[in-house]
């Protein structure tokens, strides 16, 4: 996509199982195909900056998927398409186009519209007003009859009949014979903005190891950026500065501990503490996966593109094979390489790093859904509907009944001591390290690395919630991330919510389950082995 300076891609008979989305390096992937079967399947892949104007996906089926994006001044939807063969069943084109058409209605009238895709259709080179100019190719077959009656119910117009080209930039796809060559691949664009095409052709040279061609539309729109969350800033925990201890324990010694309410005391120590880990702190780094192509074998890809360009058939299929054969020598090589470092991690004890290169290794996928049902089993394709709903189901999850029935037998009505600073420095240590953060994003270890000067702080917080029964607003707060277990993943019900929460109020909440703890022990019978200690 950046050799040829392409923003948004899509493809046809993917072949991959399921449905839903993933970043990959730079790009980001929305895909559909049928369950299990490898058969069709279609997939919209937009680069990073326009990834940042996407409102909504809509994975209809293994033939067709939409992708919405913020425009300028109005929004831009794009659906990719799979038509069915010639040779299909006439009950399955039928069933495309009732498919497509109901799409249709659910993509609003004033967005600019465009459907992309294989039609596997021959609208040949003769002109039909308002839908097909005078540049097409071929003779016009039945299913590119019944394609011109689509795009005249629903005022579309294909784009790459419009421009006089070189044959060349207008066949699409090269069967397997390689005498004849089709144009079957188009793109369609509401009526309305034809003014706004500035050229639709071929790519020969982009070569990806298949039989159609790269089919490129330029038009003049503008995409907006679409208002994200700020993600937490991710701290390189492993090289904390001596710099940070110091600065943070010196503004610590500047903070009121006594008089203070508990909210107002600990946004103070939030912001000191985030401030001074983005200024002081290394950002932790992401690491790309390794590509395991070595330079021989993208040599032998750009000599592949050159053969294909230049039409020389055998030398083309000669290099495809080559770079097949160096390809798997690669893959394999890349592995073994693999292999040996989980055995380095086992042999020296690396626990942790042994079971991180393991996942990364067995690369087990889990695609996001990109669409979510509301509670009368409607699909929610808008990023702001579907948070909203994922609002709803975790609100009633997790309501309870606060009612407090009128026995109060066996109630402790002992006054219990104050928060002592030897429990706060236990609670601490015990919390465990490399977990991810919530919402204020401060992982433990910022605090742990402080000792005494953190003890104190968080000691005072305890002993003012401990005397007011009042929380810190960012301790009440939970981030909630959805897991999805077997099922369909667009029922909320069919997912894990894990709840992040601040990594500072596990302080006082360990406090609270160890002194419990002891009236609990008392309550339980000897027989019951099981939720005790």
């Amino acid at each position: 996509m950046a050799r040829v300076n392409v923003d948004i891609l899509g493809i046809s008979e993917l072949k991959w199982t399921g449905m839903g989305e993933f970043n990959s390096d730079d790009h980001y992937i929305y895909y559909c195909g049928q369950e299990s079967l490898r058969r069709n399947g279609v997939a919209i892949m937009v680069n990073k900056r326009v990834r940042n104007a996407v409102l909504g996906c809509n994975l209809k089926n293994d033939r067709m998927i939409s992708v919405r994006f913020q425009g300028k001044p109005f929004n831009i939807t794009v659906i990719q398409v799979y038509a069915p063969t010639s040779n299909a069943e006439e009950a399955e084109v039928q069933r495309f186009y009732e498919d497509l058409q109901d799409l249709l209605k659910l993509t609003p009238k004033k967005d600019v519209l465009f459907i992309i895709g294989d039609w596997n259709a021959k609208v040949g080179s003769q002109e039909t007003p308002g839908v097909t100019g005078k540049f097409g190719l071929g003779i016009r077959n039945e299913v590119g009859q019944r394609l011109i009656e689509f795009c005249q119910e629903n005022a579309l117009v294909i784009t790459n009949t419009l421009f006089q080209q070189h044959k060349r930039r207008l066949y699409t796809w090269t069967p397997p014979d390689g005498q004849h060559r089709n144009q079957i691949d188009y793109i369609l664009c509401s009526q309305r903005w034809r003014s706004s095409i500035q050229s639709a052709k071929t790519r020969p040279g982009a070569d990806c190891g298949s039989d159609h061609e790269l089919l490129i539309a330029k038009f003049r729109l503008k995409l907006e950026k679409v208002g994200k969350t700020t993600r937490p800033f991710r701290y390189d925990l492993n090289q904390i500065p001596y710099d940070y201890t110091v600065e943070v324990g010196n503004r610590f010694k500047g903070l009121d501990l006594i008089d203070s309410v508990p909210d107002e005391l600990w946004n103070e120590v939030r912001d000191i503490v985030q401030e001074t880990g983005i200024k002081t702190i290394p950002i932790e780094k992401k690491c790309k996966k390794a590509k395991w192509l070595s330079g021989e074998a993208l040599q032998i890809a750009v000599k592949r593109r050159e053969a294909k360009s230049k039409g020389e058939k055998e030398r083309y299929k000669h290099l495809n094979a080559e770079f097949q054969r160096i390809a798997r020598r690669d893959k394999k090589a890349f592995f073994s390489d693999q292999c040996k470092e989980i055995e380095e991690n086992n042999r020296m004890g690396k626990t942790r790093d042994l079971f991180k290169k393991i996942r990364d290794t067995k690369g087990t996928f889990h695609a996001k859904m990109s669409s979510i049902k509301d509670r009368n089993g409607m699909d929610l394709t808008e990023a702001e509907d579907i948070k909203k709903r994922w609002q709803e189901y975790t609100e009633e999850l997790y309501k309870k009944d606060l009612h407090d029935p009128d026995n109060h037998d066996g109630v402790i009505t002992d006054l219990e001591p104050d928060i002592l600073e030897c429990e706060v420095k236990w609670a601490l240590e015990s919390i465990t390290m490399n977990k991810a953060s919530g919402g204020d994003g401060i992982p433990v270890e910022l605090f742990q690395i402080l000792k005494d000067d953190a003890v104190k702080v968080l000691h005072s917080i305890s002993q003012q919630i401990w005397k007011t029964q009042q929380w810190p607003q960012d301790w009440k707060r939970s981030v909630f991330i959805p897991i999805p277990k077997k099922g369909n993943a667009k029922e909320c019900s069919n997912y894990r919510t894990i709840a992040l929460i601040s990594h500072a109020s596990k302080v006082m909440l360990k406090i609270l389950q160890a002194r419990l703890q002891q009236y609990v022990n008392l309550e339980l019978p000897d027989v019951q082995a099981g939720f005790r200690k």
